[in-house]
């Protein structure tokens, strides 16, 4: 019992240690009111302190700090509608020192800091009041920044009466100011959505996997394997153990790829033309693999010593070997799936790996628990057969499909101009066309016989194949395509083809998503200046995802192009390009972070950033972004 709970503590230890450092990494500043009264008059002004305890090496810098400084200063704000800021912050004394990230004498608070925060309730809000005071913040070390961040604090206090002299602001019905400073630094929210779709992906891969021809005839086997414990107890803790071993095994790869690639080489790694290159051969490889080329196996002499040493093992070792040899066995079906997994964290941060192999390896490995602690279930399972080999074959060509993303993103950076749009669409028509002809029966790839007759279940998988191919073509006519442009190239003006002189006959859009804009930030500010109109500069990448998405599908809406008509358009490239690396630290220093995208609003006089925002975002939430800019930037 001793070794037992050993071995799941260190398991247990393991798989969360990444988080912990997740936590510890990505938010380092933790806020906490000390002191506030228990009760107030509505418009009285009163004053929150609040304690801010900041980890490591970390530094919170100051409120004092200008805006074009570079880094965000310390700022508090009412989210809650039911009271104002009344006055100017304090806080305890900043250490003034040399900071290397912005090259500037800069205020920061390192370890602790104390803010009071002058406040007053509305005339019109009695009894207890939650006022929810938001902090927007940025946090650096000597060699790096972390993206500026807003956080809720939420402080209680009890309304008795009104006061004789209520602040300003606080009469009743007078919420645009908070409403106002709310919204000033509102979020799109695109890691919480990122995160989430990330591991739909996972999870359905790891289901996936689970339908190859490797893989589902090992349940039933492994099955057999628990089915011989007589007690019950003991069968369904082996059993979880088993399935836990597996999370763990698939796990550590991704705990390896975090390491490697770390917090700051994330975004690097995800546009680097070599990496991107390497995924896309990965892809390729993987998917000639399903549809029958060849097979993926690891060393005979591995898997056949780790089958013995299950054998020989019992108790837990036993199981663990277990394990190791499902792994290991299933890795000629998994490992197209696992390279699947990772080529997805290319668009996420650096604990994304450890996400994915979590959410992979548990959808992988639950029939496995599932059928060991209630064997009897197994009769309900189909008997495996061709229709594996379908899937299979299925997988194969949505991975080519897959690999003309990685390879039009080497393409884009290194300015080949091979992988146009119109090459893209058409490879994936091919690709479809052949997968629809494949389900029908025309033809059989060569470790499978032509089968005699066709039947219902083939015949329904086909049409969405055979319809996503049509749905393509308009495509190669200059349409949007909607949610698939952002896996595709951009619109070039260079797409010259009988399909775009068929389009332009056609009176089809064959406009490229880089028209009207300027790729020279000093130029489009002068123009801004001499024409009263604020600067919008979009900092976007040639193998961001979202980018791709918002540009073709957010950004050519008539009422977000009659925004645009206000502004000067600029559009910068972190990721390649002969400026790329100008162009990041040039984003770095005005907004503080390096994600993409990041748009910003500029004041062309000052050069300071009026409003900014991150990731992708819905038509409502960038249209009030834009409304909000281009009220502050009018009210100046």
């Amino acid at each position: 019992m001793k070794i037992f709970k050993t071995v799941i503590m260190g398991i247990i230890i393991l798989m969360l240690s990444p988080f912990f450092l997740q936590a510890q990494i990505l938010d380092p500043v933790k806020f906490e009111i000390s002191s506030i009264p228990e009760e107030v008059k509505a418009g009285e002004v009163f004053t929150i302190k609040v304690n801010a305890s900041i980890e490591g090496d970390w530094h919170l810098y100051s409120i004092l700090n200008a805006e074009d400084a570079g880094p965000f200063p310390t700022e508090f704000s009412a989210k809650s509608g039911n009271f104002i800021i009344s006055g100017e912050t304090k806080e305890s004394d900043a250490d003034i020192e040399y900071d290397p990230n912005f090259d500037a004498e800069l205020g920061w608070h390192s370890s602790f800091a104390t803010f009071s925060i002058p406040a007053a309730v509305k005339v019109d809000k009695q009894g207890k009041q939650n006022l929810d005071v938001e902090v927007y913040y940025q946090v650096c070390d000597d060699r790096m920044c972390l993206p500026p961040k807003s956080k809720s604090i939420i402080a209680s206090v009890t309304v008795t009466g009104v006061a004789e002299s209520p602040a300003k602001g606080t009469e009743a019905g007078s919420s645009a100011e908070s409403e106002e400073s709310s919204a000033a630094y509102e979020e799109a929210g695109m890691a919480e959505e990122g995160i989430f779709s990330f591991i739909w992906i996972a999870l359905l891969a790891g289901f996936a996997a689970l339908l190859t021809p490797c893989v589902f005839p090992m349940i039933p086997l492994t099955v057999s394997y628990f089915s011989k414990n007589t007690d019950q107890k003991k069968g369904i803790f082996n059993a979880l153990l088993f399935g836990v071993s597996i999370v763990v095994t698939f796990t550590v790869l991704g705990i390896l790829l975090a390491a490697v690639f770390g917090v700051s080489g994330a975004q690097n790694f995800a546009s680097n033309p070599w990496v991107n290159l390497f995924i896309a051969a990965v892809l390729v490889g993987f998917a000639f693999s399903l549809l029958g080329m060849y097979e993926l196996q690891l060393p005979h002499q591995l898997t056949n010593w780790l089958n013995r040493k299950s054998n020989e093992s019992g108790g837990i070792a036993g199981i663990l070997f277990m394990a190791l040899t499902i792994s290991a066995v299933s890795f000629s079906c998994t490992a197209p799936f696992v390279g699947g997994v990772f080529a997805a964290t290319t668009g996420g941060e650096w604990f994304y790996p450890i996400i994915g192999m979590v959410g992979f390896s548990a959808a992988f490995a639950s029939p496995f628990v599932i059928f060991a602690m209630f064997p009897q279930w197994m009769e309900a399972l189909p008997k495996s057969g061709s229709w594996m080999n379908i899937v299979k074959v299925l997988l194969g060509f949505i991975e080519l499909a897959a690999a003309v993303k990685f390879i039009s993103n080497v393409d884009l950076v290194w300015e080949w101009g091979l992988v146009s749009r119109p090459f893209a669409i058409s490879t994936w028509i091919a690709i479809f066309i052949l997968t629809t002809l494949y389900l029908i029966g025309i033809y059989s790839l060569k470790h499978e016989q032509k089968p005699e007759s066709i039947s219902t279940g083939r015949l329904l998988i086909s049409i969405p194949f055979l319809l996503f191919s049509f749905y393509l073509i308009p495509g190669l006519l200059g349409s949007n395509l909607g949610v698939w442009d952002s896996f595709l190239p951009p619109k070039q003006a260079t797409d010259v083809s009988v399909v775009a002189s068929i389009a332009a006959m056609g009176g089809a859009s064959s406009d490229s998503n880089d028209e009207g804009w300027s790729d020279d930030y000093e130029v489009s500010r002068e123009i801004a200046k001499s024409e009263g109109k604020a600067v919008f500069i979009d900092f976007t990448g040639y193998t961001c995802t979202n980018c791709r998405q918002m540009e073709t599908n957010i950004f050519p809406l008539e009422e977000v192009k009659a925004k645009f008509d206000e502004m000067v358009l600029v559009k910068l490239y972190t990721d390649g390009g002969a400026n790329a690396q100008e162009n990041q630290q040039f984003q770095f220093k005005l907004t503080g972070n390096v994600a993409l995208p990041t748009y910003a609003i500029v004041d062309p006089v000052s050069g300071k950033v009026i409003e900014q925002l991150l990731g992708w975002t819905p038509e409502e939430e960038f249209v009030a972004f834009l409304d909000r800019g281009l009220r502050k930037f009018n009210s100046r």
